[in-house]
C-alpha cells in the first residue's frame, strides 16, 4: 500500500515538504451539480430571487473560496493563483457547476478548483433556499489535472509573442 503523504512516520498530520519540486505550470478542472426545481430555475434567469442574481454571486464567491483554499483546508499549501474560472450552466433540473484553477507553483491546485465548485454549489444553494427546499448538490468531483514543466510555459508564451 502507497504511503499517505500528510501522515509523519510517527502517525501526526503534516504538511508536505514541496521545496525540492522544480515549479511547474499546474491546472484543475473540478466540476458539481445542484438539482433545483424548475420554478426555482426560472426565477434565477428572470433575476428574480430575492437576493439578488445567484449565478453571479456564485462564481465571486467560488472564485474568492478557491483563493483561500489554504485559509480552509489545514495541511494546504498557499498557492499564487494565476487563473480561477467559475462556469455554470444551467440544465432542465438544475445547473453544474466547474472551477478551473491555474498556477506555477511545486504543488498542484486540485483542492482550489474543488473548494472553487464547492463554494459556489453552496451558494446558488444559500440564494435558493427559501423558494426551493427540494435541493440537491451532487457529483462534486475533480475531472481534469496537468502539470507542464516551466519551460514549456515559457515556449508557448515566447510563441505567442512571435505572432503578435
Amino acid at each position: 500500500m502507497q504511503r499517505l503523504t500528510h501522515i509523519s512516520d510517527d502517525g501526526c498530520a503534516q504538511m508536505v515538504d514541496v521545496s525540492a519540486k522544480p515549479v511547474s505550470e499546474r491546472r484543475a478542472v473540478a466540476r458539481g451539480k445542484i438539482r433545483l426545481r424548475r420554478e426555482t430555475l426560472d426565477l434565477i434567469s428572470k433575476d428574480q430571487i430575492a437576493k439578488g442574481n445567484v449565478f453571479a454571486t456564485a462564481r465571486i464567491a467560488g472564485i474568492q473560496a478557491a483563493k483561500q483554499t489554504a485559509h480552509l483546508i489545514p495541511l494546504c499549501h498557499t498557492l499564487p493563483l494565476g487563473e480561477v474560472k467559475i462556469d455554470i450552466v444551467a440544465s432542465n433540473d438544475g445547473a453544474e457547476v466547474k472551477c478551473a484553477a491555474k498556477t506555477v507553483a511545486q504543488t498542484g491546485v486540485e483542492m482550489e478548483a474543488l473548494v472553487g465548485v464547492t463554494v459556489a454549489l453552496l451558494t446558488i444553494y444559500d440564494m435558493c433556499k427559501a423558494v426551493d427546499k427540494e435541493m440537491h448538490i451532487y457529483d462534486v468531483r475533480l475531472i481534469e489535472k496537468t502539470k507542464r514543466p516551466v519551460a514549456a510555459v515559457y515556449d508557448r508564451r515566447s510563441e505567442k509573442s512571435r505572432r503578435q
